[in-house]
């Protein structure tokens, strides 16, 4: 179990949360999603959403599959990365 602390530092170390899945830019170029919920439940996958390696099930597979398409713009855009 991750501590708040380890939350915290994923949660400060994305460029996007959506919906309770914190989208952070590797340093590879591809993308690593965490679930905040459960935050041992991970993707990583290529921009364009090929996945390369997870432990989520299906059912939040397609959850993360279907917010990505909707918002990888706002990973690019750096007026969006402004903290509220």
């Amino acid at each position: 179990m991750l501590s708040d602390k380890d939350i915290n530092d994923i949660i400060e170390s994305s460029a996007m949360i959506v919906c309770g899945y914190a989208f952070m830019q590797m340093e590879d170029g591809n993308i690593r999603i965490v679930g905040l919920k459960n935050p041992n439940h991970a993707l990583v996958m290529r921009s364009n959403g090929e996945i390369l390696e997870t432990n989520m099930d299906d059912v939040e597979i397609e959850i993360v599959m279907e917010y990505w398409p909707r918002n990888q713009k706002y990973m690019k855009e750096d007026k969006y990365a402004e903290i509220l």
